[in-house]
């Protein structure tokens, strides 16, 4: 879709689910570089700074937006989430039912593939 894109840069938040150094994460970085032939680069935001992370900003709109309502239920969820407004746009919301494994580890030829991603530091 986007030709001209050679770089995608990932804004995530430092939890450990998100932690570069975490041997799924990376393999998935490695596929979608590989597959689109882009680089990636994971940036993260400061901990402790949800401020400027607007998924957490998402999350005080849904609870202002449900107005104390008690989502019990997965539909009622969905429907808060579907019926909410930014910019006067609504999202787009999809139930997502697939379940990843715990414990899943990858082969030695896999943690080869990904150790050829690069990892620098900050300099700020």
């Amino acid at each position: 879709r986007l030709p001209n894109i050679d770089t995608l840069v990932l804004l995530q938040d430092t939890g450990p689910e998100n932690s570069g150094r975490r041997a799924q994460i990376l393999n998935r970085m490695v596929s979608v570089a590989d597959r689109y032939q882009v680089k990636v680069r994971l940036a993260y935001y400061p901990p402790y700074y949800s401020k400027y992370n607007p998924v957490e900003r998402c999350w005080g709109v849904l609870a202002n937006h449900r107005n104390g309502a008690l989502p019990d239920t997965l539909e009622a969820i969905v429907g808060y989430a579907k019926s909410m407004t930014w910019k006067k746009q609504n999202p787009v919301v999809r139930l997502v039912t697939k379940s990843y494994q715990l414990g899943v580890s990858l082969s030695k030829q896999a943690m080869k593939d990904v150790a050829r991603a690069q990892r620098r530091r900050s300099t700020a």
